[in-house]
């Protein structure tokens, strides 16, 4: 019987970089990536496209079971066949994407296709239940973390850079209150794993995260 693919499961809060980190163990692993923050945010996007109501959980989980996404292996990101630019990472679409998130069916809707980015060599998937719901039995989980200003004063920066000009008050009320949602959420609360690195990268360099998170990595995957 052949070995099951590896997993590295890399869960957090919005903001704690986790994205980044995964994207990049990604690659130097030469490991299939899922974002699995991507499918709820473009679950969301297609729900406020067609009206619904972000509570309207049968509506939304509906929706989920035949969303038409793409992530062809350039980076882009297809929405029922169209590309999807900025607004899928916009607070708009982060708020709404957690309001869904939060439905019971609608995570039971996306956790086979989740599952299924599962191929050979390997898989590292980002997310906030990748480690406790979706991949339980993956060899490497890391939750990532970081305090709320600081993960505010990232997305600052990000929305700076992109011509806007956030209110940082704002964004840290909005993180915390976004953590509170996926923390005590009935299904599936964002929490790590009991066998979990918990790595806090407030303060740290995008290199020292990635040399903490690759060498845990090689020492499970290789155990």
């Amino acid at each position: 019987m052949a070995d099951p693919v590896p997993v590295i499961t890399i869960d957090g809060p919005s903001g704690s970089g986790k994205g980044t980190i995964s994207q990049l163990l990604a690659r130097q692993l030469g490991y299939h990536f899922l974002d699995s923050g991507a499918l709820y945010r473009l679950l969301a996007l297609a729900a406020l496209g067609r009206g619904l109501e972000l509570e309207d959980e049968a509506a939304v989980a509906t929706l989920a079971r035949g969303l038409d996404v793409g992530f062809p292996p350039d980076g882009r990101i297809l929405l029922d066949g169209a590309l999807v630019g900025e607004e899928l990472r916009t607070e708009t679409t982060g708020n709404a994407a957690s309001r869904v998130a939060a439905l019971p069916t609608v995570r039971v809707a996306l956790l086979e296709r989740q599952r299924a980015f599962a191929r050979v060599p390997g898989l590292v998937a980002d997310g906030r239940d990748m480690g406790t719901v979706v991949f339980p039995a993956a060899p490497a989980k890391v939750f990532l973390t970081a305090s709320a200003e600081a993960r505010a004063e990232r997305r600052y920066k990000q929305l700076k850079e992109k011509g806007f000009d956030p209110d940082m008050a704002e964004l840290v009320e909005e993180i915390r209150t976004r953590d509170a949602r996926d923390a005590n959420r009935a299904v599936a609360p964002l929490r790590p794993a009991a066998d979990a690195l918990i790595l806090d990268s407030t303060g740290l360099s995008i290199e020292a995260v990635l040399a903490r998170a690759l060498g845990f990595v090689r020492e499970r995957i290789s155990a």
